[in-house]
């Protein structure tokens, strides 16, 4: 954790999941400040993907549980590696875990509010 908590921060996913739904009611309850960002509308540059990568590792940012996963065809789902994975995720971008927030020097993948609490130096329980 940093020594002062982020007063800003960007969230990466698309706009009707249902868990970013969740990320961005958390945010607002407890009064931070956020940019969303759409996978849809603004793909990640090759560059963010590296970073991202680098930061959490691409079968952490890789979504396997969802509907585009599902959607691929079989080839494409097997013997997933470090350069198919990013190619597939440059490509279709929901593939990307979500919510992705970024405060500058943390990554947190997924929505947990405890994590979320903890990063931003907020009581859990507070405004909820």
């Amino acid at each position: 954790m940093t020594d002062t908590p982020p007063s800003r921060c960007r969230i990466y996913g698309i706009s009707n999941c249902q868990t970013m739904k969740r990320a961005f009611a958390w945010l607002t309850a407890h009064g931070i400040a956020y940019d969303f960002v759409d996978y849809r509308r603004q793909p990640p540059t090759d560059e963010q993907l590296a970073d991202w990568h680098r930061r959490v590792g691409w079968s952490a940012l890789l979504n396997t549980r969802g509907t585009t996963w599902r959607r691929l065809d079989e080839d494409e789902r097997v013997a997933v590696d470090q350069n198919k994975a990013l190619r597939l995720m440059a490509r279709q971008p929901t593939l990307i875990k979500r919510p992705l927030l970024e405060t500058g020097d943390q990554l947190l993948l997924g929505f947990e509010p405890a994590r979320y609490a903890e990063v931003f130096a907020v009581d859990p329980a507070a405004g909820c």
